[in-house]
């Protein structure tokens, strides 16, 4: 079986999250998705690139969540969520898709 790059899910989890969120107004269902997600890139990277490294992307997806919202008080809700996601994605891609 082919096997999903953590890079996608976890951008998935960061949009996805905001999504489910904006247009069901229920912000507990985004945070869901978020954490599926989240959970389920760090399985990955732990698997691909061993603990340390699934620690710090984890962080990193963590960091993202926050920072969206203050950036986007100055350049807009998506393309925060978007600047944020294509931030972690480039991050998981190149220290645990890359090598997988």
């Amino acid at each position: 079986m082919a096997r999903i790059p953590t890079a996608a899910v976890a951008a998935t989890g960061l949009v996805g999250g905001y999504a489910v969120a904006r247009y069901t107004k229920q912000r507990p269902l985004g945070g869901a998705v978020l954490a599926v997600a989240g959970a389920f890139a760090a399985k990955g990277w732990r698997e691909q690139a061993g603990t340390p490294t699934a620690a710090a992307l984890t962080g990193l997806y963590t960091v993202a969540f926050g920072a969206s919202h203050p950036l986007a008080k100055k350049i807009g809700a998506w393309p925060a969520v978007f600047a944020v996601a294509g931030t972690v994605a480039a991050a998981s891609y190149a220290v645990a898709d890359r090598k997988a």
